[in-house]
C-alpha cells in the first residue's frame, strides 16, 4: 500500500493558508497545520475531517523556537514532511520616518525569521528523505517597494532571497524549493484596502482569490512541477509584471 504524503503548512489558521491547508488535504496529503490559536483552526480542521481527510494542528508562534522544537518532537522527530508550506505573515505599515522599532521588528521576526525557524529544524531530516517540495508565500511587495511597508517589503524580499539560495543548496538533494507571490488578495490582511483605488491598477480588474493561491501551491507540491525549482510564480492579475 502507498503510503500517504504529508504537508506542513505554516500559518495556516485563515485566509490564504487555510485554502492551502484545505487544497493539500483535498490533494491527499496528511495535513499538520501551524496556528497560534487552536481554536481559530478547528473549523478549517472539521472541513478537512468532514471530507475524509487528516488534519494535526501544531500550536506555535512562529517567533518561538522552543515551542517550534517541541511540537516538531512529537511529530517529526526523525522525519520530514513531503512538502512544506511556509505562509506566515503579518503587516504593521507605517510611513518609513515614523516606522517604531517594534514595527519593524516584529514584522521581520515573523515574516522572515519565521521561516528559519519553522524550516531550519527539519532541514537535516530534508536532506535524508529527499524528493520533498518547499513553498515560500511572498508578496508582490517583495517584488517591488510598496509604499508605506518598507518593513513588509523587506520581509517579503529577505524571503525570495532565501529560497534563491536553497535552491542552489538542496536541489543536488531532490528538494525543490520556490515562492509564490500573491498580489492583492481578498482575505483579512486586505479588506480594509481602498478596492476604488486598487483595481484600476490590476489588468485583469479585480482582487484575486485565496484558493487561487492555493491552487498554485498546490501545483508547486505536486508531480507536475516536478522539474521548477528556484522560481517565483507571481498571482497577481498582472498588478506588477
Amino acid at each position: 500500500m502507498k503510503e500517504q504524503k504529508t504537508a506542513l503548512v505554516i500559518g495556516a489558521s485563515r485566509g490564504i493558508g487555510k485554502c492551502i491547508a484545505l487544497r493539500l488535504a483535498s490533494d491527499g496529503f496528511r495535513v499538520f497545520a501551524s496556528c497560534r490559536n487552536p481554536e481559530k483552526f478547528e473549523a478549517t480542521a472539521g472541513l478537512i475531517r468532514s471530507a475524509g481527510g487528516e488534519c494535526i494542528p501544531l500550536v506555535f508562534d512562529v517567533t518561538d523556537r522552543k515551542a517550534i522544537a517541541e511540537e516538531y518532537a512529537k511529530y517529526f522527530p526523525e522525519d520530514a514532511p513531503d512538502a512544506f508550506v511556509f505562509n506566515a505573515g503579518i503587516t504593521k505599515d507605517d510611513f518609513f520616518p515614523f516606522m517604531t522599532p517594534e514595527e519593524w521588528d516584529s514584522v521581520l521576526r515573523t515574516n522572515l525569521d519565521g521561516f528559519y525557524n519553522t524550516l531550519q529544524p527539519l532541514a537535516g531530516n530534508m536532506m535524508l528523505r529527499k524528493n520533498i517540495s518547499i513553498v515560500a508565500v511572498s508578496s508582490v511587495s517583495g517584488q517591488t517597494g510598496q509604499l508605506c511597508q518598507a518593513n513588509y517589503s523587506a520581509s517579503k524580499a529577505g524571503l525570495l532571497g532565501a529560497v534563491f539560495a536553497l535552491a542552489r543548496e538542496l536541489g543536488r538533494k531532490n528538494i525543490r524549493v520556490n515562492a509564490v507571490a500573491p498580489g492583492v488578495i481578498e482575505t483579512d490582511m486586505t479588506k480594509d484596502m481602498p478596492a476604488e483605488k486598487l483595481v484600476p491598477l490590476i489588468p485583469l480588474g479585480r482582487f484575486g482569490k485565496p484558493e487561487e493561491v492555493a491552487s498554485v501551491v498546490s501545483f508547486l507540491c505536486g508531480p507536475d512541477s516536478a522539474y521548477v525549482h528556484g522560481q517565483v510564480i507571481a498571482v497577481n492579475g498582472g498588478l506588477y509584471v
